[in-house]
């Protein structure tokens, strides 16, 4: 399978379990829900369009990288205290925490395929 067509799929795949992360902050009250979350769906659009409509040129491969680093980071941004012992017991915790550790691969997998991608020459053929 072509690279490039890899970094959109981990990118989408990030780009949902990043709106699923932020929808379980909510419900597990992490944050609270509100206008400041358009800010959110901006930022998830913005990696959608990068995604699907930019995918081809530089521009669309450095915002699928730094779709990637926000995925990647979720993980060391959540577990930096450890989680309450007391939230582990709610029966969403599993999911959670399974949303975070797939969230850090796909992240990852993506800077490393969006990395390649930028240093591709442009002339190489896809």
């Amino acid at each position: 399978m072509k690279r490039h067509v890899m970094l959109m799929g981990s990118s989408l795949v990030s780009a949902v379990l990043l709106a699923l992360h932020i929808s379980q902050d909510i419900v597990f009250g992490f944050d609270r829900a509100g206008l400041n979350h358009l800010i959110g769906v901006g930022i998830i659009l913005l990696v959608v369009c990068g995604t699907l409509l930019l995918s081809h040129r530089q521009l669309g491969r450095v915002i699928m990288l730094l779709g990637g680093v926000m995925s990647a980071g979720m993980l060391p941004l959540h577990m930096r205290h450890g989680l309450r012992p007391e939230f582990l017991q709610n029966s969403g915790a599993l999911l959670f925490v399974w949303t975070l550790y797939l969230l850090g691969v796909m992240g990852f997998f993506s800077i490393i395929l969006a990395v390649l991608e930028l240093r591709r020459p442009s002339a190489e053929p896809r």
